[in-house]
């Protein structure tokens, strides 16, 4: 196994990483910075969009270009010339904000959402669907900090995470209808020493996740049993996603230290490698392509 820091751009909040197919390029955010990057490994080269606002999640669609959250809600993006349209607007101030999110196999969106009150995080976030028609659904509730949702191989398990409260949950998924239900605790990452980021699902249905805090990458068994833990060189990977020609690479994406202390009010040293793009190599793992957003 090996980690690498990449030549890609750095990034004050990295974040949702995702491997586009039809390119070859992993697609990542820097959410505080406001950036959206394109990064080519074969050529070792990068592309740039600004964003006019915080952005949370990033997927594809299958028409092309991308779905992207911002703070001011949900907008179609051109990858191309970084044009936005705005599809379900958030009010000023929002009752939440739209955080992480992903696309099922029938190509609709599962989005979570966050307090809006980061200083004192309340329960008042939850799970939405945007289905292909734009329409848009609220699925759950009672989600402080939402992130990593993924799906087992056969699409009938969601997890979904409350980082708040270091806990990944499982959801039974009804992949005809788009439905969740039967919430309960898939696992805890107090024990590792941090909460649960982004995360994914390889296609052996182990599901990878970011252990925020602890600098740790953590696979975990269908079952909830601790597989694997993969000490990185920084406290802050915050999302995880397999790319490559044969989607045996492992990208984390890591947030620099002085966003969070500036959030927290607090001050100190930077770690040099804090925000940076990492690839780990040599897992033995394989991911699955990420579906396309139907819409």
């Amino acid at each position: 196994m090996r980690i690498t820091k990449l030549d890609a751009p750095r990034c004050a909040g990295g974040e949702n990483p995702i491997w586009d197919s039809a390119r070859q390029a992993l697609h990542y955010i820097d959410n505080t910075g406001q950036k959206v990057h394109t990064y080519d490994p074969a050529s070792g080269t990068s592309r740039t969009l600004d964003m006019p606002a915080v952005i949370t999640t990033l997927v594809l669609r299958q028409g092309g270009g991308a779905v992207v959250t911002l703070r001011s809600g949900i907008h179609l993006l051109d990858l191309d010339t970084g044009a936005l349209e705005l599809v379900h607007p958030l009010p000023d101030p929002p009752p939440h904000v739209f955080n992480d999110g992903k696309v099922d196999g029938r190509g609709r969106f599962l989005i979570g959402a966050c307090t809006a009150n980061f200083a004192e995080p309340q329960p008042d976030g939850g799970l939405f669907r945007l289905d292909p028609d734009l329409s848009l659904t609220r699925l759950d509730t009672g989600i402080h900090f939402s992130n990593g949702p993924c799906w087992s191989p056969d699409g009938a398990t969601l997890y979904f995470s409350d980082s708040w409260i270091n806990t990944a949950y499982a959801y039974d998924y009804d992949v005809a209808t788009g439905a969740v239900s039967n919430r309960r605790t898939f696992v805890s990452t107090e024990e590792l020493g941090g909460l649960p980021d982004g995360a994914t699902v390889d296609e052996d249905g182990l599901y990878w996740v970011a252990v925020f805090r602890a600098g740790k990458v953590a696979a975990y068994r269908p079952d909830g049993q601790l597989e694997r833990v993969i000490d990185m060189p920084v406290k802050l990977p915050s999302s995880v996603a397999f790319g490559g020609p044969h989607l045996d690479q492992l990208y984390v994406t890591t947030i620099a230290h002085d966003v969070v202390q500036a959030a927290q009010g607090q001050h100190g040293g930077a770690d040099e490698q804090a925000g940076w793009l990492f690839v780990i190599e040599g897992l033995g793992a394989r991911g699955r392509p990420e579906p396309l957003f139907a819409g």
